[in-house]
């Protein structure tokens, strides 16, 4: 057996049976003596599939407009084609580390803006070689399947393999972010502000460019929330399920596709006001972890790349603030930025921002919708405006109904939640009734999602988990008195 360079401890939330090959059991560790087995990298090949077919389908859609002098509209779609793909070289040439190799062609295809392409051939030539040869291993992964609240702790042999195609994924989730909310949602914001401006009529092109990028933000979007659950829950490997990868997709679908068309529709009757709604929206977001970290006081993490300065250090946390502040111009980025923190993300799940967020989008939301229709150009007379207001409030209505839902039964890791959405609810709820004038000697009844939680904090006092007693009910208040 060869050496281990180094071992990994990671404990497995999973509502799927364990795969082993061959276990057995030794000191209480269930050990899995062959490698675990390769998963092919879908998630880069999709990543780079949406990269290319959005890249050339604006490219060809500024050829037309080139072709009808339209300066303004090719302007903007080669803008929002150029500035993420530019920031995806930035990007994977520093996570793979590649200038301090000597790779001048992967260097050269990153120039042509083709660096997606190579890193994606690279990450399938490694999969199609592994297993042919018998490779030692470099890590041994210790993990804990957690299957309906029975933890059995497991063992196995991570190869070399398995370890260049994680650092490939992990590379692509981060551009595939990049992609939707810097270059996807403003690109089909703009297609469409374009479509409704020219009467709606559709080229081929324009049409096929907006489906590339919904489908671009949507995937961007589903990526964005399991990378939240996977740095918040760092100890543990998480596996969804094919129903939460479902709920997921309707709720971040709904959620972007009412919020594009709202401020669409804003654009359309005030236009120049939209620019002050989308630079208050972003300032705010940008601003807003920034003033976090001068009200606590804190020193900027220097864990963010050893060779930085302290000057670079602050570029790059600038341009990670920005990328959170375009995510939740359109939709909840599912983190909260800690500039101070080693990782950048606070781990606490704040249910008081989470509300805070979604009720004062949705407002935002009526507010715009509101507006565009008492300011409604003749344009609109063929279209049943109120209908068509009442269905994106439903839309939205229907995004945050579906984030509940995820949040309170497919959350991989929603055993662990100290408190999830239904006792918080359930708190509000009993918080009224105590205010009432007959609320005081109420008994509360049990909470049904109480035995599907588990405490993270096992040494909490007991009268404290007791659905029955009241304390328990003013520790949810407060905690997300403290959350907000």
């Amino acid at each position: 057996m060869c050496e281990v360079a180094m071992e990994e401890q990671e404990r497995d939330i999973s509502d799927i049976d364990p795969q082993e090959c061959s276990s057995v059991m030794e000191n209480g560790v269930m050990l899995v003596v062959n490698q675990s087995r390769v998963r092919a990298p879908l998630s880069v090949v999709l990543a780079t599939v949406l990269y290319c077919a959005e890249f050339v389908t604006a490219a060809v859609l500024c050829s037309y407009y080139q072709k009808t002098e339209d300066v303004i509209w090719m302007g903007f779609t080669i803008a929002f084609m150029l500035v993420p793909a530019v920031l995806i070289q930035l990007t994977l040439t520093f996570i793979h580390r590649d200038l301090g190799r000597d790779r001048p062609l992967v260097l050269f295809l990153h120039l042509l803006l083709l660096g997606p392409v190579i890193r994606c051939v690279e990450a399938l030539v490694v999969y199609y070689k592994a297993g042919r040869k018998e490779e030692p291993y470099v890590t041994i992964s210790r993990k804990i399947s957690l299957k309906k609240g029975h933890g059995t702790p497991m063992e196995w042999e991570i190869g070399q393999s398995e370890r260049t195609l994680a650092t490939h994924r992990n590379a692509f989730k981060r551009t595939a972010v990049i992609q939707a909310f810097l270059g996807s949602t403003p690109q089909l914001t703009l297609q469409l502000y374009a479509t409704i401006q020219e009467k709606y009529f559709i080229l081929p092109a324009r049409l096929t460019l907006m489906i590339i990028t919904l489908i671009s933000v949507i995937y961007g979007a589903l990526v964005c929330s399991v990378l939240a659950i996977q740095i918040r829950y760092d100890d543990y490997k998480v596996r969804l399920r094919p129903v939460a990868y479902l709920c997921m997709i309707v709720w971040r679908g709904l959620e972007i596709a009412t919020r594009v068309t709202a401020l669409v529709l804003f654009s359309t009757a005030l236009t120049h006001w939209v620019i002050l709604v989308g630079m208050a929206n972003l300032l705010f977001f940008f601003f807003l972890p920034w003033a976090e970290f001068w009200a606590r006081k804190g020193s900027l993490t220097q864990d963010v790349e050893k060779n930085f300065s302290k000057l670079g250090t602050i570029v790059v946390l600038s341009m990670f603030t920005l990328l959170y502040a375009c995510i939740n111009v359109f939709c909840w980025s599912a983190v909260q930025l800690d500039l101070t923190h080693r990782e950048l993300i606070e781990r606490k799940q704040h249910w008081g921002r989470l509300a805070m967020y979604y009720c004062g989008r949705f407002v935002e939301n009526f507010v715009l919708i509101a507006l565009w229709y008492y300011h409604k150009s003749d344009f609109y007379e063929y279209v049943c405006a109120p209908l068509l207001a009442v269905q994106l409030l439903i839309c939205y209505s229907l995004a945050v109904l579906f984030m509940l839902l995820f949040y309170q039964f497919c959350h991989p890791c929603r055993r662990l939640f100290k408190y999830n959405v239904h006792d918080c609810l359930h708190c509000v709820c009993c918080l009224k009734k105590r205010r009432g004038p007959r609320g005081g000697g109420q008994k509360l009844p049990p909470s049904y999602s109480t035995a599907a939680t588990m405490v993270l904090v096992p040494d909490e006092p007991l009268e404290l988990l007791n659905p029955q007693n009241g304390e328990r009910e003013t520790a949810i208040i407060e905690d997300m008195t403290d959350a907000a």
